[in-house]
Protein backbone atom coordinates (compact mmCIF):
# COMPACT_ATOMS: atom_id res chain seq x y z
CA UNK A 1 0.00 0.00 0.00
CA UNK A 2 2.87 2.37 0.79
CA UNK A 3 4.33 1.76 -2.67
CA UNK A 4 1.04 2.66 -4.36
CA UNK A 5 0.75 5.90 -2.41
CA UNK A 6 4.39 6.77 -3.16
CA UNK A 7 3.80 6.02 -6.85
CA UNK A 8 0.74 8.32 -6.94
CA UNK A 9 2.68 11.16 -5.30
CA UNK A 10 5.57 10.72 -7.75
CA UNK A 11 3.19 10.71 -10.71
CA UNK A 12 1.46 13.89 -9.52
CA UNK A 13 4.85 15.54 -8.89
CA UNK A 14 6.22 14.68 -12.33
CA UNK A 15 3.04 15.86 -14.04
CA UNK A 16 3.17 19.16 -12.15
CA UNK A 17 6.86 19.67 -12.94
CA UNK A 18 6.36 18.97 -16.64
CA UNK A 19 3.40 21.35 -16.77
CA UNK A 20 5.33 24.11 -15.02
CA UNK A 21 8.20 23.88 -17.52
CA UNK A 22 6.05 24.21 -20.63
CA UNK A 23 3.40 26.75 -19.58
CA UNK A 24 4.52 30.29 -18.87
CA UNK A 25 2.79 31.61 -15.77
CA UNK A 26 3.79 35.22 -16.37
CA UNK A 27 0.74 37.48 -16.60
CA UNK A 28 2.43 39.64 -19.26
CA UNK A 29 2.58 36.80 -21.79
CA UNK A 30 -0.88 37.52 -23.22
CA UNK A 31 -0.05 41.23 -23.39
CA UNK A 32 3.03 40.74 -25.59
CA UNK A 33 1.43 38.28 -28.03
CA UNK A 34 0.89 39.79 -31.47
CA UNK A 35 2.52 41.15 -34.61
CA UNK A 36 5.22 43.85 -34.53
CA UNK A 37 6.12 45.83 -37.68
CA UNK A 38 9.54 47.37 -38.35
CA UNK A 39 10.60 50.29 -40.54
CA UNK A 40 10.99 49.75 -44.27
CA UNK A 41 14.48 48.51 -45.08
CA UNK A 42 14.90 46.61 -41.80
CA UNK A 43 16.48 43.12 -42.00
CA UNK A 44 13.01 41.73 -41.15
CA UNK A 45 9.71 43.45 -41.92
CA UNK A 46 7.83 42.00 -38.94
CA UNK A 47 7.89 39.47 -36.12
CA UNK A 48 5.03 37.60 -34.53
CA UNK A 49 5.04 36.62 -30.86
CA UNK A 50 2.93 33.51 -30.24
CA UNK A 51 2.39 30.81 -27.66
CA UNK A 52 3.04 27.40 -29.25
CA UNK A 53 2.38 24.34 -27.10
CA UNK A 54 2.91 26.43 -23.98
CA UNK A 55 6.23 27.88 -25.20
CA UNK A 56 6.64 31.58 -25.98
CA UNK A 57 7.99 31.95 -29.54
CA UNK A 58 9.05 34.78 -31.83
CA UNK A 59 8.65 34.06 -35.56
CA UNK A 60 9.97 36.07 -38.52
CA UNK A 61 11.25 35.63 -42.06
CA UNK A 62 14.73 35.15 -40.52
CA UNK A 63 13.54 32.17 -38.45
CA UNK A 64 11.91 31.23 -35.17
CA UNK A 65 13.19 31.36 -31.62
CA UNK A 66 11.99 30.67 -28.13
CA UNK A 67 11.74 33.64 -25.77
CA UNK A 68 12.94 33.27 -22.19
CA UNK A 69 12.11 35.95 -19.64
CA UNK A 70 15.15 37.69 -18.18
CA UNK A 71 13.58 40.79 -16.64
CA UNK A 72 10.47 42.93 -16.60
CA UNK A 73 9.31 43.07 -20.25
CA UNK A 74 12.74 41.76 -21.35
CA UNK A 75 13.18 38.36 -23.02
CA UNK A 76 16.19 36.48 -24.39
CA UNK A 77 15.84 35.45 -28.05
CA UNK A 78 17.63 32.16 -27.60
CA UNK A 79 18.35 31.11 -31.19
CA UNK A 80 19.70 34.54 -32.18
CA UNK A 81 21.64 35.38 -28.99
CA UNK A 82 19.69 38.60 -28.59
CA UNK A 83 17.12 40.36 -26.47
CA UNK A 84 13.62 41.69 -27.00
CA UNK A 85 12.45 44.53 -24.77
CA UNK A 86 8.75 45.24 -25.00
CA UNK A 87 7.70 48.87 -24.56
CA UNK A 88 4.53 50.17 -22.93
CA UNK A 89 2.61 53.44 -23.05
CA UNK A 90 1.44 55.46 -20.02
CA UNK A 91 -1.56 53.11 -19.68
CA UNK A 92 0.81 50.12 -19.36
CA UNK A 93 -0.34 48.69 -22.72
CA UNK A 94 2.36 47.00 -24.84
CA UNK A 95 2.94 49.20 -27.89
CA UNK A 96 6.23 48.00 -29.34
CA UNK A 97 9.44 46.04 -29.12
CA UNK A 98 13.15 46.80 -29.38
CA UNK A 99 15.24 43.86 -30.55
CA UNK A 100 19.01 43.71 -30.13
CA UNK A 101 20.38 40.71 -32.00
CA UNK A 102 23.24 39.81 -34.32
CA UNK A 103 24.54 43.39 -34.40
CA UNK A 104 21.16 44.94 -35.27
CA UNK A 105 18.82 47.16 -33.29
CA UNK A 106 15.27 46.89 -34.57
CA UNK A 107 12.47 49.05 -33.20
CA UNK A 108 8.97 47.86 -34.03
CA UNK A 109 5.42 48.90 -33.26
CA UNK A 110 2.70 46.49 -32.25
CA UNK A 111 -0.10 46.03 -34.72
CA UNK A 112 -3.41 46.69 -33.01
CA UNK A 113 -6.83 45.21 -33.69
CA UNK A 114 -7.99 48.55 -35.11
CA UNK A 115 -5.07 48.56 -37.58
CA UNK A 116 -6.13 45.11 -38.82
CA UNK A 117 -9.75 46.25 -39.17
CA UNK A 118 -8.78 49.33 -41.20
CA UNK A 119 -6.57 47.26 -43.50
CA UNK A 120 -9.42 44.81 -44.00
CA UNK A 121 -11.92 47.57 -44.80
CA UNK A 122 -9.57 49.13 -47.35
CA UNK A 123 -8.92 45.79 -49.03
CA UNK A 124 -12.60 44.83 -48.97
CA UNK A 125 -13.87 48.05 -50.58
CA UNK A 126 -15.12 47.34 -54.13
CA UNK A 127 -13.43 49.08 -57.01
CA UNK A 128 -15.26 51.99 -58.57
CA UNK A 129 -16.10 51.76 -62.25
CA UNK A 130 -16.10 54.79 -64.50
CA UNK A 131 -18.74 54.89 -67.27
Amino acid sequence: MKKVILFVFMLVGLTTAASAQTTPTDSTVNQILGRYKFAEGSPVAEVTVVLENGVLMMNSAAGSSTLEKSGEDVYVITQFQGTAKFTRNDSKVVTGVTILAMGYELVGTKETASTKAIAFRIAAKPALTVK
